[in-house]
């Protein structure tokens, strides 16, 4: 017999364990309840990172808790019935990925003692259980700590640099839940276990540290001031070169005096031109570097480490690129609409790529970049996360944050990648429609 549920908050405990077709009417309900949005969102994190089959994920991490992340970012680009359809459909991909059956499992592991020597020494041994346990036993925790097991994780790119990505993300998480203490220690626990998983790839951080040297070499601060001209030579570099030379020619530009906004902006432009040539079955690991570069922008920003900027460099490098006559162009449409975004999020919708990069272009020299995100954004809440991955609420919520440390002129090609992107790689929107109807009560 089921057990009787008495509250909106034990109605939506049990749909997260077990969910069924009532799983966008109890999260309606939940969000009723004052501060419901974000204590549904604090139950699901809570709940469902021990259930799932981590492990049977590596050396890929499942999408689901990275792609929450990137809701919260795009929330002040959402009218409400879109932010809450996004909630609703990331968390219900979050609840439906692989579950771990039977014993073992994250939820066989106890607490630890909450000693850091013992997480670091885990993360160098590779031993991820020990890693988890340690951070459950944490006595108290604070937005550093996630920062910590980030910069732990850095160096390694095992999975194109997941590890320490989730690592930032959920420290973002963290704050725009409101910092819960116990559901905290469930996300620190499971960074903390991933930098501890193998496989652990040095190779590029360790061919960047050679070209270092013992100088203590250190990236500059400052905002992109090069010309367009200069930037796009950079980006031919990263783009074109072989891994040895780019790195040679890509340490040189830090020796040389290169700062950091300069360098972000030829990774950024490369990482475009990268998406841009992207097959569809390819759109949404290529808008990885996008989410690489945002994630780590502002960690570069604090430390000037150059290996972190070698590393992005390297990850860019790392997908193909095809010659420019080949590449999809913006083609402007028969009638341009009255309604600039309507016709932008139409032209995404109805999956036309170079329609859609058209206006994409036409609606930033119009209104301006927020115009564009916002477009996008609404775009990524239509499209079912469960069918991309994430890749979509992620590659915008990446863009957001990337665009405010970039020159115009490396904003526009970003856009026009990941409308490029997006309406390349439609898939189902039935979850939104469910989503929608059980909102509206």
């Amino acid at each position: 017999m089921s057990p009787v549920v008495n509250t909106a908050e034990e109605a939506w405990k049990a749909e997260l364990e077990n969910p069924g077709e009532a799983f966008f009417r109890t999260f309606a309900t939940r969000i009723l309840e004052p501060d419901g949005l974000r204590d549904a969102a604090r139950e699901a994190v809570k709940t469902l990172i021990p259930l799932l089959d981590w492990e049977a994920y590596l050396p890929h991490v499942p999408h689901g808790l990275m792609g929450l992340r990137g809701v919260f970012r795009l929330r002040d680009l959402l009218a409400e019935k879109s932010y809450h359809r996004l909630m609703a459909t990331q968390i219900h991909a979050f609840a439906h990925e692989g579950r771990r059956l039977g014993a073992g499992g994250l939820k066989s592991i106890g607490k630890g003692s909450g000693s850091w020597q013992n997480v670091r020494a885990s993360i160098t041994k590779h031993r991820p259980s020990i890693a988890y346990g340690e951070m459950l036993g944490l006595e108290s925790l604070s937005a550093s700590d996630f920062a910590t097991v980030g910069k732990l994780a850095a160096p390694d790119m095992g999975n194109v640099g997941h590890k320490a990505v989730m690592a930032h993300h959920l420290e973002a998480l963290f704050l725009d839940m409101d910092e819960p203490k116990a559901t905290g220690k469930r996300m620190l626990a499971i960074a903390a276990w991933l930098a501890a998983t193998e496989p652990c790839d040095m190779f590029w951080n360790q061919r960047a540290a050679k070209r270092v040297g013992a100088d203590g070499l250190k990236v500059g601060i400052a905002a992109p001031h090069l010309s367009a001209a200069d930037h796009a030579a950079g980006a031919r570099e990263i783009c074109d070169l072989g891994l040895v030379e780019l790195l040679d020619r890509f340490m040189a530009r830090i020796r040389n005096g290169s700062l950091s906004g300069d360098l972000l902006s030829m990774l950024v432009l490369a990482a475009a031109e990268k998406q841009l040539d992207a097959r569809r079955d390819l759109e949404g690991k290529t808008a990885w570097t996008f989410v690489y570069l945002a994630t780590h922008a502002a960690r570069q920003m604090e430390s000037g480490d150059p290996c972190l900027y070698a590393q992005g460099a390297a990850l860019v490098n790392l997908f193909p690129t095809d010659e420019e006559t080949g590449r999809v162009q913006p083609v402007p449409p028969r009638v341009m609409p009255e309604d600039s975004a309507a016709g932008l999020l139409d032209t995404i919708l109805d999956s036309e790529p170079p329609l859609a990069m058209f206006l994409c272009d036409a609606l930033r020299d119009e209104q301006g970049t927020d115009a564009v995100l916002r477009v996008l954004a609404e775009a990524a809440s239509q499209n079912d996360p469960t069918f991309n991955h994430s890749h979509h609420v992620q590659s915008v919520a990446a863009a957001a944050d990337l665009a405010p440390l970039l020159p115009a002129h490396v904003v526009a090609p970003l856009l026009r990648a990941v409308t490029k992107s997006l309406a390349n790689s439609q898939g189902s929107a039935d979850l939104g429609r469910l989503a929608d109807r059980a909102l509206a009560g």
